[in-house]
């Protein structure tokens, strides 16, 4: 066993649940959902209030319930996608953005949920997914955990393939622990789609709402660096999964595995 405890959020708050649990697969359905819908299952329970774009969206549902979700999609950037998927198309290669359960659902519940997924997705002509797992632990300003960090469990149960971290960055922290990030930023002074909930962000924490006419990259530039603060992340732990046995050698063969990290590993 990897660990004696699967990592739940619930309405922003951390769960703990034994991992032996042993989740009744006849009690439970896994099928798409509307992406309208997992975004606000995301934005309710999960610690970073964000979520990823929902191009694959799951529901776990325990007797027509919603306990759960999984959102998969396009990878942050195309330099993202070449990096981990260098000869697959955005629509092959895709990333599990967000994986959230509820604390009532058993400990093994997210291996089962993920492998499900993974069967709607290779029907659907996805050869492969990439996640990554996020190490780093960050408190709000006033000393509350927001998140724990994490080595990824879940993506090691479950097979995936360990091929190290991503690159190490310098997130800026809303006061209640959350990253505002450079693609919020960017939004905003692009007028990209988005940019009234990200604006929206910073406002909620004392900056003045941007004014009609006013230059978005001065406001940026003014209140971010007064509403937050720098932390310095060392990278997150990346895994790849294979869904088609056919191209495996394709997707695996750029990037050398390597040991699971452990439960403490942050080097």
């Amino acid at each position: 066993m990897i660990t004696d405890k699967c990592q739940r959020w619930e309405q922003g708050r951390e769960f703990r649940r034994p991992a032996g649990e042993t989740i009744r697969q006849s009690e439970y359905e896994v099928a798409p959902i509307a992406a309208a819908l997992a975004t606000a299952f995301v934005e309710a329970h999960h610690y970073a209030k964000t979520c990823s774009p929902p191009a694959h969206p799951f529901g776990l549902y325990r007797h027509g319930e919603l306990s759960g979700i999984a959102v998969f999609g396009p990878l942050p950037s195309m330099n993202a996608h070449r990096k981990v998927f260098p000869t697959l198309d955005t629509t092959e290669g895709v990333t599990l953005g967000r994986l959230v359960l509820l604390d009532g659902v058993p400990g093994n519940g997210e291996s089962f949920f993920v492998a499900r997924c993974f069967a709607h997705l290779k029907k659907a002509g996805i050869i492969a997914v990439e996640s990554c797992a996020d190490p780093e632990p960050r408190v709000s300003l006033d000393g509350k955990r927001t998140h724990r960090g994490h080595v990824g469990c879940v993506y090691q149960a479950t097979g995936g393939r360990y091929i190290g971290k991503t690159n190490p960055a310098t997130l800026r922290l809303l006061p209640d622990g959350t990253v505002f990030s450079n693609k919020a930023s960017g939004k905003v002074v692009r007028a990209e789609q988005g940019r009234a909930y990200s604006g929206a962000e910073l406002v909620t924490w004392g900056a003045s709402p941007l004014a009609a006419g006013e230059d978005p990259l001065a406001w940026v530039r003014y209140w971010r660096p007064r509403l937050t603060r720098a932390m310095r992340h060392r990278g997150n732990h990346r895994y790849v999964w294979t869904l088609d046995e056919r191209r495996r050698g394709e997707v695996i063969g750029y990037a050398p595995a390597r040991e699971y990290p452990k439960i403490g590993w942050a080097a």
